[in-house]
């Protein structure tokens, strides 16, 4: 398996099935946090569906249609960053990340996520990445801004989340505007 150190004590290393129960470790200690914006906390209750969770992005990196990799701080895993869509025909992806509350605040999303657009644009030649929020998620955006995207525009009311319709943000970036001013 190989690591890509993202400093500081954290590497970025794929996420698999294997791992469902340091996974589900991981995801009770965040359920919370995670769960204030995204439905990952829900769907991964227990084992088993931490399990087919972890396999299902497992079958999408088969497919090519998706990728998954999880971000380890001093050897716990503590979040990680995905792509929840991969259209290599097309040349489009939606890149997206979590994190439990004590990695937060640290720039290790901002870093994941980095990495894995870099590799999106440079090696599998993508055009376009995209970052979907909750416009409450401000955390989120400001990744996305980091990252130098620029905001879409916002899909009103058009996630329904735990009884509450959201809205979401697209922020985007395109291969020529990649990599970002520093």
């Amino acid at each position: 398996m190989f690591a890509i150190p993202l400093g500081d004590g954290a590497e970025l290393r794929p996420l698999e099935p294997w791992q469902a129960e340091e996974f589900l470790a991981h995801m009770d200690r965040g359920r919370e946090f995670v769960g204030r914006h995204i439905g990952l906390a829900d769907v991964t209750s227990d084992l088993d569906s931490a399990r087919a969770w972890l396999q299902s992005y497992a079958d999408k990196a088969a497919a090519d249609a998706g990728r998954l990799y999880g971000i380890w701080l001093d050897g716990t895993l503590v979040g990680g960053v995905l792509f929840r869509v991969f259209d290599a025909v097309h040349g489009t992806c939606e890149a997206g990340c979590w994190l439990e509350p004590s990695a937060a605040g640290r720039g290790l999303v901002t870093r994941a996520a980095r990495t894995i657009i870099d590799w999106a644009f440079r090696e599998r030649g993508m055009h376009r990445v995209e970052w979907h929020a909750s416009s409450e998620n401000t955390a989120s955006i400001r990744v996305a801004q980091r990252l130098g995207m620029r905001r879409d525009g916002v899909l009103r009311a058009s996630h329904p989340y735990r009884g509450t319709r959201q809205d979401i943000e697209v922020w985007s970036v395109l291969a020529p505007e990649w990599p970002p001013p520093a």
